[in-house]
């Protein structure tokens, strides 16, 4: 008899819901992927990597080029150096940094705060560490956090929080006024501080992305987890990175080593050369993806779906009660398999789902032929 560690956890929404598109020939906006090219020089970068011998075992931490150049990133974006030899370390994507964080710091019995909804994977990684997660609700129209609830949510067994900011699935953003809750929330405490940002390109309107790193105070106690597949469109070769003071990446880097000791060693090379040539592209990122969801958002309203607003990250959320009383999970695979376009209920993201909730999340970071395959089947709810 096996007795499963994880005794909540099935197959992720996410390989469900495409399996269910690719069997019933629907669009897929439903898993968080672009349908559109890697750019050019990073393709170029990684093929001359190749050419030129890096096809064995990186240096665990990362090759030394690109944790400089990442250093040197977060100085120009967000005016803090990082120590690249001690602060700096290069994962299997953001999942790998974000499960190596808990793993790193997070004992038996003690509790971390999620803020519900919540990306899936944090749960898991918290029920291995045979701590608790302690799950608090945002606001169910807003998304923005309840900065008393979470201070109360506190305990003496608590030792993380985690932060996503932008949001998934909502694609709300923290302001200057989070940021100051949140450090004044923390201050005299011992709660290390898990931000997973990796959508922290991705932002609208003229915001500016409110990164832990931005602030000493947070960053003294935070782990910040970044990902190159959201940044630069390419999800499949999972390589991410986690910013931690040393004593912080000292710890996270001993679960690192032992999980997947190294990452792939030549787009480590091909992401180096592409941080020093092309700073252009994660600076003009936003303004990308903002017409994007501007232009799918004017489609949207050519249909019975409501769209919420959408701060930052590459995913719209609609209100979906106009067309059907179904709870969302039902709704979403009615959506994929009677009307042919796939998406997200947004129930696995939470603890306790909010009573009556008819939203889905919909990707938009898909090529216009793609989008508007799936307007037309939309318009036709």
């Amino acid at each position: 008899m096996i007795r499963t560690k994880l005794p909540k956890v099935g197959t992720t929404i996410f390989t469900v819901m495409s399996q269910l598109a690719a069997e019933h020939g629907a669009v897929n906006l439903g898993q968080g992927f672009p349908d559109f090219d890697v750019p050019q020089p990073l393709v170029d970068g990684l093929a001359a990597a190749m050419r030129a011998g890096h096809n064995q075992y990186a240096p665990m931490t990362g090759i030394p080029a690109l944790r400089q150049a990442i250093a040197e990133k977060s100085a120009r974006v967000y005016g803090h150096t990082p120590d690249a030899d001690t602060e700096v370390t290069v994962t299997s994507g953001a999942t790998e940094a974000l499960f190596n964080a808990i793993q790193a710091v997070v004992r038996a019995g003690e509790e971390v705060i999620v803020l519900d909804p919540a990306y899936d994977s944090y749960e898991p990684a918290i029920d291995l560490a045979g701590a608790v997660a302690v799950h608090v609700p945002l606001d169910p129209q807003t998304f923005a956090p309840d900065w008393q609830r979470v201070r109360d949510a506190i305990t003496p067994k608590t030792r993380m929080l985690i932060v996503n900011s932008p949001h998934n699935p909502s694609g709300a953003t923290f302001g200057a006024g989070d940021i100051a809750a949140l450090t004044e929330l923390l201050r005299d405490t011992d709660i290390v501080l898990l931000s997973d940002e990796v959508y922290e390109h991705i932002v609208f309107d003229g915001a500016r992305h409110e990164s832990v790193l931005r602030y000493p105070e947070l960053r003294a106690r935070a782990f910040v987890v970044s990902s190159f597949g959201k940044t630069y469109h390419c999800t499949g070769w999972k390589l991410g990175y986690c910013i931690a003071p040393p004593a912080l990446s000292a710890e996270f880097r001993k679960v690192h080593q032992y999980n997947v000791f190294c990452t792939f060693a030549p787009a480590q090379h091909a992401f180096a050369a592409m941080l020093r040539a092309h700073p252009e592209h994660d600076a003009q990122l936003g303004a990308f993806y903002q017409a994007k969801r501007d232009a799918f958002r004017a489609q949207l309203l050519t249909t019975r779906l409501k769209p919420l607003p959408v701060p930052g990250g590459y995913f719209q959320l609609v209100d979906y009660s106009a067309v059907s009383d179904l709870d969302d999970a039902a709704f979403c695979r009615w959506l994929t398999v009677e009307k042919g376009v796939a998406a997200i209920p947004l129930s696995p993201f939470y603890e306790t789902p909010p009573q009556g909730q008819r939203l889905a999340r919909l990707c938009f970071a898909k090529n216009e032929a793609t989008l508007d395959a799936a307007i037309q089947r939309l318009q036709a709810l």
